[in-house]
């Protein structure tokens, strides 16, 4: 990645964070990648699936240069356990060290009656 990636500063301008850049050019094989494997690994939480919840959830957290997420945070929510899902399979990603801490974000869809994990039984 490119050096010049717009930044923004933090405490007394000693830190720098890169915010705004795709997360998925961390990940192995990109974003297709990691949303396949985020596909994979979601499980529709039972009370969601139940109330016939749907709808997008917002991960947000920063992805340190040892290549590890640190201060997730579950930004928006679905309901019935849909945040808790989400953050758990974002915890399971694996990426590759950046030069400098990026904030990012990452929406992850629950949708009813997709063929897989999400699938309403």
């Amino acid at each position: 990645m490119p050096k010049d990636h717009p930044q923004t500063e933090q405490g007394a301008g000693l830190n720098h964070v890169a915010a705004d850049i795709p997360v998925a050019a961390y990940y192995e094989g990109g974003q297709e990648a990691m949303y396949a494997f985020i596909a994979k690994e979601l499980k529709y939480p039972l009370l969601a699936k139940r109330n016939r919840m749907q709808g997008r959830c917002i991960i947000s957290f920063t992805l340190n240069p040892d290549g590890n997420i640190q201060g997730l945070r579950i930004v928006k929510q679905v309901g019935g356990g849909t945040g808790d899902e989400a953050a758990r399979v974002v915890r399971l990603l694996k990426f590759k060290k950046p030069e400098y801490p990026i904030l990012t974000s990452l929406p992850i869809d629950f949708k009813l009656g997709m063929t897989g994990a999400n699938t309403v039984e």
